[in-house]
């Protein structure tokens, strides 16, 4: 196991808000004439079950300490419920619709070879562009955009990034046999075991804590280059597995975590609403099959006793980057974003995991923090979307940009957090997605009332189900009232709005 260092886990867990509490005021000290750098993190699977976004249970001290010197946007939301087609989504500015890329597949690079993304647009202007831990979805689409070879600390850890013997042995015993040296993998599971794991190991004993190590040591070598650096640090956790250091599970009593209050299907909801919890049941200490609500309360609470471990894991870690940012005095003159891909079910609905159209698993947390902006320690309740990031950032750091983005710039709200701006934003997912003839796709639409949805037949075009939630009324989405008379108007409305798409929802 990695020896710890940092400050020997910086002695507490929440040390390491102490640090970020400690930084100077944003502004611009340095050159106007000099590039602005960009930290952007990407948290895999964050749920915006954070103080900053309002009371909740989880200790997150770091996250919280960011919001307050940048704006965290209270209606931020994905493409897609799925990590490869949200984070595709994110990094080419393009809508899922124009990549092509619903679920996991295709990659990037097979289905937009020609895009230009992102990190090759900061590249192209001139800057380092590093990437550490998991950007895109799929590790082959770093092949280009990235000044340096790009690093994921997951390789050098068991199965899913299990580190006790226990845990190594339930993985070797899913695989059947040996051959030529190497384990042959007949079980499609075959790196998972249990969803959670608690071991007694320093911060950096898994591998988001190393991962937080690299970052550090890139911070420091990119102080001594003479370019901007566009730095992409992507944390895995708090995806499944549930594996983090026994310090973060200790911070929480399991008894006292609070439950799901709404365990049971929408009301009205149709055969497309609900995800199928494959991705739960594949690991060997739960049920092989999850029905509506009946996970049992002692597994419901380890699960997220968990997550919420996990979280204040990646918490402990941010803090570690952003004091030596603050440290390296690069803080002032250096873009901050936290994003995370989706968002994630915790028993709502009845459910786990995400791949819905519902706001728990398209709502996601969004917090940038810009060398002297004006709306510091404010909250929009703007609706913004994760596809908006590319031309932000791009017009933040006075970087052109591609004609073909379907994003919309939001720094404007960087000043004006209240300034008036879209009407509605834009989701989809996909059933029976493995045959084009059945293919149906789920097209949403969150307005600041209301969600709507569609269930169409991709190849006749045929409408086969809707939904409409009042969230003004029904906040958790319990209630379809989509055939309720008194919301005929608003269906009508809606079914209008969708249909002008993202283009007909921006501000005029």
């Amino acid at each position: 196991m990695k020896k710890q260092t940092r400050r020997d886990f910086i002695k507490t867990t929440t040390a390491g808000s102490i640090a970020l509490a400690m930084m100077g005021a944003t502004g611009f000290a340095q050159s106007k004439n000099k590039k602005k750098n960009v930290l952007f993190i990407a948290i895999d699977d964050l749920r915006p079950q954070l103080n900053c976004y309002g009371e909740t249970q989880i200790i997150s001290p770091n996250i919280d300490k960011l919001s307050q010197s940048g704006m965290a946007f209270t209606n931020a939301f994905c493409q897609h419920a799925t990590c490869g087609a949200s984070r595709a989504s994110l990094l080419t500015g393009l809508r899922d619709d124009s990549t092509g890329i619903i679920g996991l597949h295709p990659k990037v690079s097979d289905a937009l070879p020609d895009q230009l993304t992102l990190p090759q647009n900061f590249e192209q202007h001139g800057y380092e562009t590093v990437s550490l831990g998991k950007i895109y979805h799929h590790a082959d689409d770093d092949l280009k955009g990235w000044s340096v070879k790009p690093w994921r600390a997951a390789d050098n850890f068991f199965g899913r990034g299990y580190v006790t013997e226990e845990a190594k042995n339930i993985v070797i015993q899913r695989r059947r046999k040996k051959q030529y040296g190497y384990w042959i993998v007949e079980d499609p599971n075959a790196t998972k075991g249990p969803a959670t794991e608690m071991a007694d190991v320093p911060y950096n004993g898994y591998s988001d804590g190393q991962l937080a190590d690299k970052a550090v040591e890139e911070l420091q070598r990119c102080k001594k280059s003479d370019k901007p650096f566009f730095l992409a640090v992507g944390f895995r956790k708090p995806h499944l597995p549930f594996c983090a250091p026994k310090k973060f599970w200790d911070m929480y009593s399991r008894d006292e975590i609070d439950l799901a209050d709404n365990p049971f299907f929408p009301k009205g909801h149709n055969r497309y609403s609900m995800n199928g919890m494959g991705e739960l049941e594949s690991y060997t200490d739960t049920p092989e099959e999850i029905k509506e609500g009946d996970l049992d309360e002692k597994t419901a609470r380890r699960l997220i006793h968990g997550y919420y471990a996990c979280v204040s894991y990646i918490d402990f870690c941010l803090g570690l980057i952003l004091a030596e940012l603050d440290r390296l005095k690069l803080r002032e003159n250096t873009i901050v974003v936290l994003w995370g891909d989706h968002g994630w079910k915790l028993g709502e609905h009845g459910a786990w995991a995400k791949h819905t159209n519902f706001e728990v698993d398209t709502k996601v947390p969004l917090i940038i923090d810009v060398p002297g902006m004006k709306a510091e320690g404010q909250k929009s309740e703007a609706l913004v979307e994760l596809v908006d990031i590319y031309p932000t950032l791009c017009d933040l750091c006075g970087l052109s940009k591609p004609d073909n983005l379907e994003g919309y710039s939001f720094a404007p709200l960087t000043n004006d957090p209240d300034k008036e701006w879209k009407k509605a934003i834009f989701s989809q997912y996909p059933r029976s997605r493995n045959n084009a003839d059945t293919l149906i796709m789920g097209n949403a639409m969150r307005t600041h009332r209301y969600r709507y949805v569609e269930w169409v037949h991709v190849k006749s075009g045929e409408v086969r189900a809707r939904e409409l939630y009042d969230r003004q009324k029904d906040p958790q989405e319990n209630i379809n009232v989509i055939d309720d008379t008194a919301y005929a108007d608003a269906a009508k409305e809606m079914a209008s709005m969708l249909k002008k798409g993202w283009k007909g929802a921006l501000p005029q």
